[in-house]
């Protein structure tokens, strides 16, 4: 893990994998970020092995949408997706992870040689075993890199047309500013006339929006709070879970969620042996996830040097699968 890498929600980063360099960014971090007004953490931090596991259980929840309907939307629409993928195309996936969603699509399209991106390099290259072995006329080739960054792709893919993949609604954990960077960085690895299919979630009834993050067995809120449990144990840190609480809400004027850990009581706290006060009721950010609206998606992606071409919703709009071509 190399310093000051963005993983946003739904991507892996096993405790098993934290080298020294990355213990001192993520203390570097949450200094920083306990020393900032509004204090803040970065949400990459929410994945040790404990944080992975309550995730996947958070995609399980009845009040979290956002994992069943892509698959939906996917799976109904994958012949129609099919048809914007060149024929012997090489397919990237960033932040590939269990390659679930993409096996969807390889079933379906006419994709020579599939490149899955990401951190976890062994348990990438597990899931890329599997796939090829179930797909053997496919050439699988996963790269283990910060897919946020610049890395080489494989021979077999440089001189074929091709088309990324990006679900899961990730791009929504960015700041507006970073997922423009993020599609222009996409942009170059894809080369000129290249695709990008990508999962959005859409703006819609606050009440929908609030719930997926508040469910009502508390997975999120223990998948929150274990980004305190895991200072303390990582960083040296005192937390008392008890005085802090999940706080999450849908915020209108910036059309996100956010998700918030706030101190129930005046409290001084250590990490690595510094002290940071807390007011009573005052927060820690945590995440943001931005919805967008096609229209905003549209401009998003216009001023980053995509043209959105196709849009996919389920039924009751509440999530979109778009298919850009690099303008």
């Amino acid at each position: 893990m190399t310093a000051h890498v963005r993983v946003p929600r739904g991507l892996r980063l096993p405790s098993d994998v934290v080298s020294d360099a990355g213990r001192v960014a993520f203390l570097t971090d949450v200094i920083a970020g306990l020393s900032a007004d509004p204090k803040r953490i970065p949400p990459k931090y929410f994945y040790d092995e404990r944080g992975s596991q309550l995730f996947e259980a958070i995609t399980r929840t009845p009040e979290y949408y956002p994992t069943r309907t892509e698959l939906g939307i996917l799976t109904e629409h994958a012949a129609d997706i099919a048809r914007v993928i060149p024929d012997g195309a090489a397919m990237i996936e960033f932040g590939a992870g269990a390659l679930t969603k993409a096996r969807i699509l390889l079933a379906a399209a006419p994709v020579s040689v599939f490149v899955p991106v990401d951190i976890s390099g062994d348990f990438l290259a597990g899931e890329a075993a599997k796939l090829a072995a179930e797909l053997p006329d496919l050439t699988v080739r996963p790269v283990a890199a910060d897919f946020t960054a610049p890395f080489a792709l494989p021979a077999e893919a440089e001189q074929r047309p091709r088309v990324g993949f990006f679900p899961g609604s990730t791009l929504g954990n960015y700041e507006p500013h970073e997922a423009a960077a993020f599609l222009r960085h996409a942009g170059q690895i894809i080369g000129p006339g290249g695709r990008l299919i990508v999962g959005i979630d859409l703006v819609k009834d606050v009440d929908v929006l609030n719930r997926a993050y508040n469910d009502a067995s508390g997975v999120t809120a223990a998948f929150n709070l274990n980004l305190l449990r895991r200072i303390n144990r990582e960083l040296g840190g005192n937390f008392d879970l008890d005085t802090f609480w999940h706080r999450a809400f849908y915020n209108r004027e910036h059309h996100r969620i956010e998700m918030h850990l706030a101190s129930r009581v005046r409290q001084r706290v250590r990490v690595d042996g510094r002290c940071f006060d807390f007011r009573r009721g005052e927060t820690i950010h945590t995440e943001s996830s931005y919805k967008y609206t096609t229209e905003l998606f549209r401009a998003l992606a216009a001023g980053s040097g995509w043209r959105l071409a196709e849009t996919w919703t389920d039924r009751d709009g509440w999530f979109a699968v778009h298919a850009l071509v690099r303008a």
